[in-house]
């Protein structure tokens, strides 16, 4: 199968990085394994965004953890969507979340998981995350185990 026949359209093309919020640049594809619950993870350590209220950057690494259902995010796609807060102004919390919802809606996956660990400004750091299980399921037990003993000391 070729990336044509999935729909993907940006893998093996000139990069083309968007300027501001861009989660339209999202591309899924089918995941074969579908009857199996495995992770996938991500790590980007080079997450910006900016302040809403200074308009300073703030550096993060963003870690993404999910149990694909039928579909899975490109990686390509997945960089370039985070790549666009790099003008984007928001608080860590609302980027986190902002990640993870749009992930669920591209995706609809089993269970997501997503933690900012951004840079000290002033003197501290914040660490948000965020989690979702699909309504009705085992996931969604996961995703409340799993936010009620969370470590969140890094």
């Amino acid at each position: 199968m070729n990336r044509e026949n999935d729909g993907l359209q940006l893998l093996g093309k000139k990069t083309e990085y968007k300027m501001t919020y861009a989660p339209e640049v999202l591309e899924t594809f089918e995941n074969k394994h579908k009857e199996n619950d495995y992770w996938v993870q991500f790590n980007c350590p080079e997450f910006t965004s900016l302040c809403p209220i200074t308009g300073q950057p703030d550096f993060a690494e963003i870690k993404i953890a999910y149990l694909p259902a039928e579909r899975m995010v490109e990686s390509k796609s997945l960089k370039l969507y985070l790549f666009s807060f790099r003008n984007h102004g928001d608080f860590h919390e609302d980027c986190v979340n902002i990640i993870m919802k749009d992930l669920v809606r591209l995706m609809q996956p089993k269970y997501i998981e997503v933690v900012g660990l951004f840079t000290p400004r002033g003197g501290i750091s914040i660490y948000p995350y965020a989690n979702y299980g699909q309504p009705g399921t085992k996931y969604e037990k996961m995703a409340e185990e799993r936010l009620l003993h969370r470590q969140m000391f890094v």
